[in-house]
């Protein structure tokens, strides 16, 4: 199967097996390894990218689902001036120990804020469920992305 999408801009085309999965298009063809592969049953969330602009666990997406899409992973969140605001508040926070489930975590953090009206600890402590970090106790990470939050609406 032919599969066309953007990957953090880049326009990508493979010839993929039907079965293929988003996670092994994203590492495989192009080559981004920010994204883990950590469970293979969708309960870690180290996988997580953002597919126009939401987040969701590139384990359970099919390549062809992600047909014509815009896919961001972690190597694509910062921009020209520098690390995304969370990638930034989670190196501030020391959010961060091993590094294994930083990069969907922080991708399912940016998809949390754009999609919430306000965040508190509960709330970020709900959205961020199905990302799983064995080392920190999330204490960092709820207190780096509630700052990121609240510098987006500043």
């Amino acid at each position: 199967m032919r599969v066309e999408l953007t990957v953090n801009g880049a326009r990508h085309e493979a010839e993929v097996p039907d079965h293929t999965l988003l996670v092994e298009l994203v590492r495989d063809v192009a080559g981004l390894t920010g994204t883990n592969v950590g469970c293979d049953t969708t309960s870690c969330g180290a996988c997580t990218v953002l597919l126009d602009g939401r987040s969701v666990k590139s384990c359970t997406v099919l390549a062809a689902q992600a047909r014509g899409r815009d896919v961001v992973t972690i190597e694509g969140l910062a921009g020209a001036d520098g690390l995304h605001p969370v990638q930034r508040e989670f190196a501030r926070h020391h959010a961060v120990q091993c590094g294994f489930c930083t990069p969907g975590m922080v991708l399912a953090a940016v998809s949390l804020i754009e999609e919430s009206a306000e965040l508190d600890e509960e709330a970020v402590r709900q959205g961020l469920k199905g990302n799983l970090c064995r080392c920190t106790g999330y204490h960092n990470i709820v207190k780096a992305v509630l700052a990121a939050a609240e510098g987006d609406r500043r």
